[in-house]
């Protein structure tokens, strides 16, 4: 596939053809197939102009098996804020001035859907997961892939990671606060075309919700070192 430069949609040779050119089993090209199918590289098709073709990975799928790697790592607050705190303002920089109307009414669709502290815990989880899908747009527009990649699998990571740790209670009306601010004034940086106040309003983002997810971290652990000393 490499060498021969093949795009997604490019039909593979047959088993026949695989088993002369690489001298192998037929049982070993059948595993070998199974493999790269798992994996998202080829797709199968049956019956009347079937075969196997060159498919090509999703985001989703990458970040989902990406995703399975880290679930060991036991990842926290500030793995993940250290690197946002590196990358994001970078990229905030980079499209200011670059974003079509349709991309920044997005991002303003999306502010709009925590426009009042919440009112219940499940609002809260809610209004989380939403303000992170706000830089997820971001880093989907990024002209470079693998920043954009690696932003929008940081933003994943933590979005999950807010959810099964319940990072989200108790509620912090000030996290919220304080980044649908910074959000709101980002948008208009970027519709502005000024780089540099993009990257200065999203490093003062990252920062202050570093030190405030970092506290609901804190608050979590500490819950549940009381929990387990009341048992």
């Amino acid at each position: 596939m490499v060498e021969q430069e093949l795009r997604p949609g490019d039909r593979l040779p047959g088993e026949a053809e695989l088993m002369a050119r690489f001298g192998m089993s037929k049982g070993t090209i059948r595993e070998a197939t199974r493999l790269l199918e798992a994996q998202g590289l080829i797709k199968t098709r049956t019956g009347p102009g079937g075969g196997s073709f060159v498919h090509e990975v999703s985001r989703q799928r990458a970040k989902a098996l990406l995703g399975n790697y880290f679930y060991f790592k036991d990842l926290g607050i500030d793995d993940l804020y250290g690197l946002r705190l590196a990358l994001e303002p970078e990229l905030a920089a980079s499209l200011a001035g670059q974003l079509s109307e349709e991309v920044l009414a997005r991002l303003e669709a999306t502010i709009a859907e925590y426009d009042a502290p919440s009112a219940s815990l499940d609002e809260e989880r809610k209004q989380h997961v939403n303000s992170l899908r706000f830089h997820a747009i971001l880093a989907e527009h990024s002209a470079n892939p693998l920043l954009g990649f690696i932003i929008d699998f940081m933003v994943s990571l933590l979005s999950d990671l807010t959810v099964y740790r319940r990072l989200y209670a108790p509620p912090n009306a000030e996290l919220w606060s304080k980044g649908r601010d910074y959000q709101i004034r980002l948008v208009m940086a970027l519709r502005a075309g000024d780089s540099g106040a993009a990257r200065a309003i999203m490093r003062a983002h990252m920062r202050t919700a570093w030190a405030l997810m970092r506290r609901q971290e804190a608050e979590i652990e500490k819950g549940f070192i009381s929990e387990a000393g009341e048992s």
